[in-house]
């Protein structure tokens, strides 16, 4: 079943799998051939004016060793130009099927729901991408042409043997049912331990992920020695899972030389003595001595083939169970590209991550005009993010609606919604590019006078002229060389960029200086101009100017109003700004 699908993905390039299998084949062919060459030149020899080839109407035996060579000559050309052909198209189907799955699952990666990676490793997931899909490739790079091969092989010498002696093609195909049936047992017996392997694959990719990420936090525990452990014991846990399955392959090879050595002896034994009798020609008895060799050792290298399907099929199960993945959250034959204004509406919604957990949000009614700014603010855990990952479609609402001027979310195309909306997380992520290009990150259309222009409205123009090499400074992996008040207001910048109907800033001057904080605030007042804003903050000095403030609690809005009505009210809000500025 697996490699059913495997080989359907790749029915677009079916052109050149037949080719590449026709070449296969007929060098399979040209390989065989030399063998019954020697069987006709041992006949010749033997027999010389009453040889087989002089029956063709050649009967000097000089010329008949003369014609042979140059059949050999021509035979050895022709399997090396086809060997030449098979490798480079096998090679290179290989490369374009595992380039399309790569790809795919990529796509498809980028697809999932947000729910799908709170379960999901970026290691397991980079070991699917890159050392599950290369695992597919070398199979089809290699495993495809050597099953066609021995199918040729037993075909072709299997033909010659029934034309020249019934009796000894019986017998030197007595061993091929067990090697056939050996095979199937061992491939049973493989499966699970080559699935243990990949699992192990990607546990070691997700191990070393994560403690390259967080190199900072490991040198500042002083926790080196400890991560060299683990990452040992969960290398050795590889290294065991490979050593469980190479025990398995390992023992095919002997298992199957045995089973050849039998087809052999009865060819090379009963075959001779059959000649001694006269019952079969000496040249006969030569070609069928060595096309056992042909038809049978190829069976001894389906250890390894085997061994390669094995993985292959390991690493394509992973990639299929991938792509099998359902996507929840997407378009719909009904939905529609929408120019927003920025009204949003939020009437009884309810929402919770999973069935077991407490609902992140409760029975949630909202008005929010456009070019009005709203703010959320509670403690941690009391549902404000959550807000957010609604209105990017990350999720769906369990209960009640979310609209959009006047049109329900789940009716917006999700490329048209979320390129009308500009979102600065706490956690924001550079990439390790110029910090031109992560602000042009935004829009791709943009000069580098917008790009500017962007920067100095997020107040980071100043910080970045004073970089050596300015806007083509690179950030580095993680953006490591810069602060996170600096890398804050780079992502402010690129979502500006965007020129967003809509701008969510989730927490995004956590991480600024006050100085800094001031700045922003003061450019907010331009930023809001044609826009709806939407300002999560721990910090209340942030939203003090908004034209609705919402306090959160446990998931449900407990306060409304105006930054002077929620200090009037003596309520939650009056509690966290006392707290805030030392009053309490």
């Amino acid at each position: 079943m697996t490699l059913s699908k495997v080989l359907s993905y790749g029915q677009g390039f079916r052109a050149q799998a037949i080719w590449a299998s026709i070449c296969s084949i007929v060098n399979k062919l040209f390989d065989i051939a030399p063998e019954i060459l020697i069987g006709i030149a041992i006949d010749v020899v033997i027999n010389q004016e009453d040889s087989f080839v002089a029956g063709l109407g050649i009967t000097d035996p000089r010329e008949q060793l003369f014609l042979l060579g140059f059949l050999t000559f021509l035979i050895w050309a022709g399997e090396s130009l086809f060997q030449y052909l098979y490798l480079r198209n096998w090679r290179e189907l290989a490369q374009k099927i595992q380039h399309r799955f790569r790809v795919d699952c990529y796509a498809h990666i980028q697809r999932m729901d947000m729910r799908f990676f709170e379960n999901q490793s970026s290691g397991r997931l980079t070991s699917i991408l890159n050392d599950d899909v290369n695992q597919l490739e070398r199979f089809l790079n290699i495993g495809a042409n050597d099953i066609l091969q021995v199918l040729t092989s037993v075909l072709a010498v299997g033909a010659v043997f029934f034309l020249l002696s019934t009796k000894l093609a019986l017998l030197a195909f007595t061993p091929i049912p067990v090697i056939i049936w050996g095979a199937f047992y061992f491939q049973r017996k493989a499966e699970p331990r080559y699935a243990a392997v990949r699992e192990q694959a990607g546990q070691i990719a997700e191990a070393i992920n994560t403690n390259i990420a967080g190199v900072g936090t490991i040198k500042s525990f002083t926790k080196e020695d400890h991560e060299k452990r683990r990452i040992a014991a969960i290398s050795q846990r590889y290294v065991q899972a490979n050593e469980s399955a190479i025990k398995i392959s390992s023992a095919f090879t002997p298992v199957i030389r045995m089973a050849i050595l039998t087809g052999f002896l009865a060819t090379f034994i009963i075959g001779g003595l059959d000649t001694l009798n006269g019952e079969l020609a000496v040249g006969a008895y030569g070609v069928l001595v060595f096309l056992t060799q042909r038809l049978l050792w190829p069976f001894r290298d389906l250890a390894n083939t085997m061994d390669l399907y094995e993985r292959g099929m390991a690493s394509a199960r992973r990639i299929l169970g991938l792509l099998d993945e359902p996507i929840h959250i997407k378009d719909h034959a009904n939905t529609q590209d929408l120019t927003l204004q920025g009204q949003i509406r939020l009437a009884g919604v309810s929402f919770h991550y999973d069935e077991s957990s407490r609902p992140a949000l409760r029975d949630i009614n909202l008005d929010i005009q456009a070019g009005q700014t709203h703010a959320f603010v509670g403690q941690t855990g009391s549902g404000k993010s959550t807000v957010i990952k609604l209105l990017m479609r990350y999720y769906h609402a369990q209960q009640g609606q979310i609209s959009l001027d006047g049109t329900a979310i789940d009716q917006i195309n999700i490329a048209s919604l979320r390129s009308q909306i500009g979102l600065v997380s706490q956690a924001t992520f550079l990439f390790n590019a110029s910090i031109f290009d992560n602000i042009q990150y935004g829009n791709d259309q943009a000069t580098e006078a917008e790009v500017i222009a962007a920067a100095k409205q997020a107040e980071a123009h100043d910080f970045i002229s004073q970089l050596e090499q300015g806007y083509d400074t690179r950030v580095g992996e993680q953006a490591v060389k810069l602060s996170g008040g600096q890398i804050q207001r780079i992502a402010l910048a690129r979502a500006l960029l965007k020129d967003p109907k809509i701008l969510i800033l989730d927490e995004a001057t956590s991480a600024v200086d006050n100085e800094t904080e001031a700045a922003i605030q003061k450019s907010l007042k331009t930023i809001a101009q044609g826009r709806t804003i939407i300002l999560i903050a721990h910090r209340l000095s942030t939203v003090v100017h908004a034209d609705q403030i919402h306090v959160l609690e446990q998931g449900a809005i407990v306060e409304s109003g105006t930054h002077e009505q929620l200090l009037a009210h003596n309520g939650r809000y009056q509690q966290l700004w006392s707290i805030q500025t030392g009053q309490a």
